[in-house]
């Protein structure tokens, strides 16, 4: 894919060890609803399937970016055991990945859409 004035953020410096990498649980999630927060131009409310049978839910600011109803029924990759963080008056648990990097001075950023014959709680190693 080749792309004028592409920016992308440098790589870090520091390395991580494997052990602290290896703390993370990214999976995979199925996306079964997802709406505008009230009162935030920038947070979408994801209800997620997981694959543990209980419903999970992440807020993400990537309303400019996506409508909620062109996410519903997409699987993408999440970091799962992040501590609840509250906004807008509602815990997130976890957090969306995405690719961000900026194409003519503009932010361009990308959920990690996987395919769907992925089954929801596929863990990412």
């Amino acid at each position: 894919m080749e792309e004028d004035n592409v920016v992308i953020e440098p790589l870090f410096e520091e390395y991580v060890d494997f052990d602290t990498f290896s703390k993370s649980d990214m999976r995979v999630v199925h996306i079964k609803d997802c709406f505008p927060v009230p009162k935030s131009s920038k947070l979408l409310q994801f209800t997620l399937d997981d694959g543990t049978g209980v419903d999970r839910t992440i807020l993400s600011g990537i309303h400019a970016f996506y409508e909620p109803e062109d996410l519903i029924g997409k699987n993408v990759v999440a970091i799962l055991n992040l501590p609840p963080r509250s906004m807008m008056g509602v815990d997130s648990c976890g957090m969306l990945l995405s690719a961000v990097c900026e194409i003519d001075g503009k932010e361009k950023l990308s959920l990690m859409i996987v395919d769907d014959q992925i089954h929801p709680g596929s863990k990412l190693y």
